[in-house]
């Protein structure tokens, strides 16, 4: 698919006629690495307001060089955009009235209530998974984030779903099961799994009843309290760039208490193989360690690493078949802040595969948000553990070095 653009010549055009109108974004990085596309935020009131827009008119942005720039529009009220700019310098952007062009949509999510109530979304990197009360009224344990590995920029898991859902052929393999056709059965199954890659990636990352990819949850004398499927759910934001999504979940029993209940906001940005997230809880009365994990499996019991100081951990997951040609799914989480523990906490013995956990451990005091960073990578795109462990430790300082954004 093609992104259309108005030619450098027309913008350039547009920006001198209307020059007085327009509103100039200073963006400064205080790092010695470059920043490639890097998502940042101004107040669309601030835009809005500085370019005297009415309800109808629209707005262009552009770089340096006159080139166009996508924009989303948030719900929180923010103008979000890509930007570049090299190690320790300053770069600036337009933002001046006319028509945006059309960009293509590489963020994106939903419910799919034909599958158990998944939310899934993903953007041109990644694609993850929280399950919900449909799951939970099965009885299965599910507790943790699900990941898809992609190998692709384009959408995927729509598809992913409608293939490995379809009734017409679900019946199909059905019918051949009953007349003892196994091997047709099995083939024609095969075919439409999304736990099979079919040439963009696929699911084979197993959470099992602990926190997968990355969930945080409350600690009580070092136990984990496990939350389990969402129950309540909003989509904030869905793309071109940024997908957001709110979960409330049913109250937790922490020490007697049934009454906290944990809200999470994941925020997606394209570009990125980490989600930002921020976890809050009501009606807790005294502070709680609020630990995030990454599950271990018993194929890979050393493949972790962590830096406390550095605020990241890590795991090489061995997926679900680690004997097959499925690749290393390559986990992390990163923190805004130092880790006041890291650590390694094993189960008494193996549950469905899982060993234990490598866990990023801070304090949670009643009335704050907890916020970090979680996601993964695969190795069919490229990355080993050596790149996965550098992708964390840069993306942990760009998180404590932000962008540094002015309006002018």
């Amino acid at each position: 698919m093609k992104k259309l653009f108005m030619s450098a010549a027309v913008i350039a055009l547009m920006a001198s006629c209307t020059q007085e109108k327009g509103v100039t974004v200073s963006v400064s990085n205080p790092l010695k690495i470059d920043r490639v596309e890097e998502i940042v935020e101004v107040s669309a009131d601030d835009i809005l307001g500085k370019l005297k827009l009415d309800e109808t008119e629209e707005f262009v942005i552009t770089d340096e060089n006159n080139a166009e720039v996508p924009y989303q529009l948030t719900a929180d009220n923010k103008i979000i955009f890509p930007v570049t700019v090299k190690s320790e310098a300053t770069t600036s952007y337009n933002i001046i009235k006319g028509q945006p062009s059309h960009i293509n949509t590489l963020v994106y999510g939903r419910q799919y209530p034909e599958r158990l109530d998944d939310i899934a979304w993903e953007n041109d990197k990644a694609a993850y998974r929280a399950y919900g009360p449909a799951l939970q009224q099965t009885g299965e344990k599910a507790y943790g984030y699900d990941v898809f590995t992609k190998s692709v920029s384009e959408l995927v898991v729509e598809d992913r779903y409608a293939m490995d859902l379809d009734p017409d052929t679900r019946a199909m393999i059905k019918q051949l099961r009953e007349e003892g056709k196994k091997a047709e059965a099995d083939s024609l199954a095969n075919a439409i799994s999304y736990h099979i890659d079919h040439g963009n990636g696929m699911d084979c990352y197993a959470v099992g009843p602990t926190l997968g990819g990355g969930t945080a949850a409350l600690m009580s004398d070092s136990a984990i309290v496990y939350p389990y499927c969402y129950r309540n759910f909003e989509i904030l934001d869905n793309g071109p760039l940024r997908f957001t999504v709110k979960l409330e979940y049913n109250p937790l029993t922490i020490d007697g208490d049934t009454t906290v209940v944990e809200t999470r906001l994941i925020q997606l940005d394209k570009g990125s193989h980490l989600n930002r997230t921020t976890v809050s809880y009501t009606s807790l009365k005294k502070d709680y360690p609020i630990g995030v994990g990454l599950v271990l499996h018993e194929a890979f019991p050393d493949r972790y690493s962590m830096n406390q100081e550095g605020g990241y951990i890590a795991y090489s997951d061995p997926t679900t078949e680690p004997k097959s040609d499925n690749g290393i799914i390559y986990m992390g989480a990163v923190f805004p802040n130092a880790l006041e523990l890291a650590k390694v906490q094993l189960f008494d013995k193996p549950v469905s595969g899982a060993i234990g956990h490598v866990l990023g451990i801070n304090t949670y005091q009643p009335g704050d948000e907890f916020e970090y960073y979680w996601g993964s990578a695969w190795s069919k795109c490229g990355f080993d553990d050596e790149r996965w462990n550098s992708y964390l430790e840069e993306y942990a300082m760009k998180v404590r070095n932000p962008l540094i954004v002015a309006v002018k």
